[in-house]
């Protein structure tokens, strides 16, 4: 009960920091490209990761034990997967940002929430009856947060429900291999592999202007150090004593964050018909949580 309470405090923890950096994200691709943002974020995430693997094996282990640990092949197999499919994920995501508004984004992306369920019945994992009834509420509830109203359909939301089958891929991978190596190294070279794959993306298709990477320092430090660094690595610690089904539940209170967030920094209304998607969404997260009774012979 303890590993599950710490997950979930952990994967809360995720959603709010992931939640803020959407505005983060926002402001700073008014001035650079989405491939730059992706790239200068990961790399932000891969300097401070390093380190902190380090530091938090203070105490446990000499500093040459220390650095055997980046020799694990496994760490390098399970990173580059896991950074795949990140890679597809976010890459997707900026694309359809770009034909799609962001609240019809939001709520495409979390239809994650649907997905990795269903790929869990494929690999043979059983799905628990107040898991599914939680995944149909909060569907319910990111409609009335994001999409309520909005009939038309373009090829960006094409783009998002790639981008949402990509994240389930990613969240299925970290529930596969979380549980087998160090979750800050796993990150570290998940970050870094989502770094190297935008490198030709940026060669060619956009320019770097140093003026304005320096102009955007802020939500690119909150973007990789917080976001990408901290964010990701808690989803990796949350994971290994959650489900995925649950995890993935907590993790799309990210919109509900979001929205949040807008209404207390930028000063954005909400209507009614919001509040009531976070409060849906809010409950679906609660009562995952509840365990099921165990049926007697």
């Amino acid at each position: 009960m303890k590993e599950q309470l710490k997950g979930t405090l952990a994967l809360l923890a995720a959603t709010v920091i992931w939640g803020f950096a959407f505005i983060a994200q926002s402001v700073g691709m008014d001035l650079i490209g989405p491939f730059t943002f992706q790239m200068v974020r990961c790399l932000l995430a891969v300097l401070v990761l390093i380190p902190s693997a380090f530091v938090l094996d203070l105490g446990r282990c000499t500093m040459k034990q220390s650095a055997e640990k980046w020799k694990n092949p496994d760490l390098w197999k399970s990173g580059v997967i896991c950074g795949c499919a990140l890679f597809v994920a976010s890459s997707l995501q900026q694309i359809g940002l770009v034909y799609t508004d962001a609240g019809k984004a939001g709520f495409i992306t979390a239809m994650y929430i649907v997905l990795v369920p269903i790929l869990g019945l494929f690999l043979g994992r059983k799905v628990p009856k107040a898991a599914v009834f939680s995944v149909a509420l909060a569907v319910v509830g990111l409609y009335l947060l994001s999409c309520l109203g909005v009939t038309e359909i373009n090829q960006g939301d094409l783009f998002l429900m790639g981008c949402a089958l990509a994240f389930s891929v990613q969240i299925t991978c970290i529930d596969r291999f979380a549980s087998a190596v160090d979750g800050f190294r796993l990150n570290c070279v998940q970050a870094l592999t989502v770094a190297v794959l935008s490198i030709p993306f940026v060669a060619f298709t956009e320019t770097i202007d140093m003026g304005n990477l320096l102009a955007c320092w802020g939500p690119l430090c909150f973007a990789g150090m917080l976001s990408m660094g901290l964010a990701y690595s808690l989803q990796i610690v949350g994971q290994k004593s959650l489900e995925p089904t649950t995890a993935s539940l907590i993790m799309s209170l990210e919109s509900v964050f979001a929205v949040l967030g807008g209404w207390w920094l930028l000063g954005e209304r909400m209507a009614a018909h919001e509040m009531l998607g976070c409060a849906l969404v809010f409950a679906a997260v609660v009562i995952s949580q509840i365990p099921e009774k165990k049926s007697r012979r």
